[in-house]
């Protein structure tokens, strides 16, 4: 089990089966925990899901942005998923509620 906090201050859980569930869809996320990590604790921004899920996101190399998908619940939540994107257009079409 992985910890972080989110901006809002609520712990956010990242689990060993959901981290393994997202390195089998994305297998270039592997090296990647600690980024997903520090993603939902200092993100650039956090747009607003289609389902109450958040999205934060947080520019990793000049052509991607790592977005991490997570769940806030009164005082805790947890990661769904997470992903690189090159679609920062598409992001940039939903509700921003927080950038740096």
């Amino acid at each position: 089990m992985h910890i972080t906090k989110s901006i809002s201050g609520k712990t956010i859980r990242l689990p060993d089966e959901r981290w393994v569930h997202i390195v089998k869809g994305h297998p270039e996320m592997a090296r990647y925990l600690h980024d997903v990590l520090l993603t939902v604790a200092v993100p650039d921004m956090i747009v607003e899901g289609g389902a109450g899920e958040l999205l934060a996101a947080a520019y990793q190399r000049s052509d991607k942005v790592l977005v991490v998908v997570y769940k806030e619940i009164e005082t805790e939540g947890f990661i769904l998923t997470a992903y690189f994107t090159k679609k920062m257009k598409a992001l940039l079409k939903r509700n921003i509620l927080w950038q740096r």
